[in-house]
């Protein structure tokens, strides 16, 4: 009997087996390069165009533009504040001075302070607050005047043995004052809705003014045409228990037909009499 021949592959033909192990191969690939690795590059699209600050156009182009701030003039900047005279620092401890005589031995103390030295009804001298303002770790003398006119308030320096003003401002008298670090921060009410921050800060020469604050206070200002006028009363309140309770009227029906209302009768016309018929046998 003769033996079966062996089937014959066509030229080019690959087992099937084979190309079920490249299906699975390509597949490993397609995934393993088709997720992101920790760290790697991505494709995120397109990148966005780029786009320049915005430039400065100004409104109404053909109109002068304001001038810059004026600055000081050659020669017009202040002198460097000069120890007071005739006075000195025994031991070098300026929280020893007598405040009152610091202010005697000052020459730019006005008369109107001058007088609250003394006797002067309305007028006040606070005492003294230590600070370290111009940051050497040496506190500085801080004191106010206030006069039935104007309120000052005045802040030395210890230099050697010598007392050195570094600010005199005038304030309003109910201002506050506070300082935060070596800074020194005024609080004024400049008005009714309104209150001016003024920080003051150690130049190296003295205190100078580094920046000025106007803020709102919160409450808005009166508007209309009766903001003089007295507000009206409000009505007396009256409590729950105290109000007359109604009943609530009842809702008609939408197709309801609602009657006319009909005059009431007067009480002297006689009523007439009902009748009610007898039920039939």
């Amino acid at each position: 009997m003769a033996a079966t021949p062996a089937p014959r592959r066509r030229p080019g033909a690959a087992p099937a087996a084979t190309l079920a192990g490249l299906v699975v191969v390509l597949a490993l690939a397609a995934l393993a390069f088709g997720r992101a690795t920790p760290g790697g590059l991505s494709d995120q699209g397109p990148a966005q165009a780029v786009r320049p600050p915005a430039a400065t156009r100004p409104l109404w182009a053909q109109l002068p533009t304001s001038p810059p701030p004026a600055t000081p003039a050659a020669g017009a900047t202040q002198e460097p504040p000069q120890p007071l005279p005739d006075l000195t620092v025994p031991g070098r401890d300026i929280t020893a001075v007598d405040v009152r005589t610091v202010l005697t031995r000052d020459p730019k103390v006005s008369p109107e302070e001058r007088q609250a030295l003394g006797s002067c009804a309305g007028c006040e001298v606070r005492a003294p607050e230590f600070r370290d303002l111009t940051g050497d770790g040496q506190p500085e003398l801080i004191t106010v005047v206030a006069t039935p006119g104007p309120v000052v308030l005045h802040v030395y320096a210890l230099v050697e043995d010598r007392l050195l003003p570094i600010l005199r401002v005038q304030v309003q008298p109910t201002f506050n004052a506070a300082t935060i670090g070596t800074d020194l921060w005024l609080f004024e009410a400049t008005s009714v809705y309104v209150r001016t921050s003024s920080h003051y800060q150690w130049d190296g020469t003295r205190l100078a003014l580094k920046d000025r604050l106007d803020e709102g206070v919160g409450v808005l200002p009166p508007t209309g045409t009766d903001t003089g006028r007295p507000a009206a009363p409000a009505a007396e309140a009256v409590p729950p228990a105290a109000r007359p309770t109604q009943p609530a009227p009842k809702k008609a029906a939408p197709d309801a037909v609602v009657p006319s209302p009909r005059p009431a009768r007067p009480s002297s016309e006689p009523t007439a009499p009902v009748v009610i018929p007898e039920a039939k046998r």
